[in-house]
């Protein structure tokens, strides 16, 4: 079976319930971070992620997300060229929250771009 190269939120939500499942990387700048966010996510803005690689653990699969998924397909694919598990969060955190999931603070927002 192929590894996957995208998830929906609801997957992602599914896979962070498994502990040590996934790693998940929240590519968005600092003031969409701070707006609100995905409990478990590690925040790596994308001008530092491949600087920030060494940190992350190469045995585990990471998935990548941003607002609406395009920041975080151009990650996705810089680390599966690079030969790691690398799957991108389909829709973003817009769509997590469409979905119904939470977010970190109950009070939290989706920052505008």
């Amino acid at each position: 079976m192929s590894t996957p190269t995208e998830h929906t939120p609801a997957e992602v939500h599914a896979l962070l319930a498994d502990e040590g499942e996934i790693q998940l990387i929240d590519v968005r700048e600092p003031h969409e971070h701070e707006a609100g966010a995905i409990a478990g996510a590690k925040h790596v803005p994308l001008q530092e992620l491949m600087g920030a690689a060494e940190q992350l653990d190469r045995d585990r699969p990471i998935v990548f997300y941003c607002r609406l998924g395009g920041r975080s397909q151009m990650a996705t694919d810089a680390f599966r060229a690079s030969g790691w598990d690398a799957r991108n969060m389909s829709g973003g955190i817009v769509a997590w929250v469409e979905g119904g999931l939470p977010l970190s603070d109950p009070d939290g927002t989706v920052a505008d771009h």
